[in-house]
């Protein structure tokens, strides 16, 4: 199968977890991971209709971003360094990663710059890896950051992300992404002003469980373009 066919089957897959969840397919942002995958590749599906892709390092969004069509949208979903924030300023449609206060304060100075709004989530490491950014998952620690968003005029916080442990058994990522939905629907509780919406969470090993436990952005590579092949890196 081709690029188009294999992300097809992932809507096709996402449209059945709905299903059996009682959701609605359409609240679902299916996020096309492109690290280290071909220009060519992101332009086949562009082509097709797609516009939301997802790349983890700054200098190959910002290269992509020069290369392709600017219809498409860009979502920083990697570790984003404070030096790095002004590369992608302009353009980024959202920044999935933010876990400190001084990165907020960073994406604020160069959002002002560009005269724009940047929405964010908050990550949070969830199953709290030592591989893995991303904030602790208390409310207070969460919080801290949502209170800091809101002092903004050029940051808008609109939820939060995370990436589950790998198991086997994709079940067992369950009570993670449940997690972060309950996390979520706290913050809300705890301030009116958030307005929280979005939940950045599953990937191609996991998505389906994500989407059953609330998910509304899911973020899938693999499936759709195929394993990465690190030794022939184009950016």
């Amino acid at each position: 199968m081709d690029v188009i066919e294999k992300g097809e089957t992932v809507k096709k897959r996402i449209a059945a977890a709905c299903k059996r969840s009682g959701r609605n397919p359409q609240e679902v942002q299916l996020l096309a991971v492109s690290k280290n995958h071909s220009a060519d590749d992101i332009l086949q599906l562009n082509k097709s209709g797609w516009t939301d892709f997802g790349e983890n390092y700054v200098q190959e969004l910002a290269k992509k971003h020069e290369e392709l069509p600017q219809s498409i949208s860009w979502y920083m979903i990697g570790h984003l360094q404070r030096n790095k924030v002004k590369y992608i300023a302009d353009y980024v449609k959202m920044i999935q990663s933010v876990d400190t206060v001084k990165l907020l304060h960073t994406i604020e100075k160069e959002a002002k710059k560009h005269n724009r709004q940047i929405p964010v989530l908050i990550e949070v490491n969830v199953g709290e890896e030592e591989s893995k950014f991303g904030v602790r998952p208390t409310l207070e620690v969460c919080m801290e950051l949502a209170d800091e968003c809101l002092k903004l005029p050029h940051v808008k916080l609109r939820g939060l992300m995370t990436s589950a442990p790998y198991f086997e058994d994709p079940e067992e990522t369950r009570p993670i992404f449940r997690k972060l939905r309950e996390l979520r629907d706290e913050m809300n509780k705890q301030n009116s002003q958030l307005k929280l919406d979005v939940l950045s969470m599953g990937m191609t090993h996991d998505f389906e469980i994500a989407i059953e436990e609330g998910a509304t952005c899911v973020r899938v590579g693999t499936a759709i373009f195929g394993p990465r092949d690190y030794a022939n890196r184009q950016y």
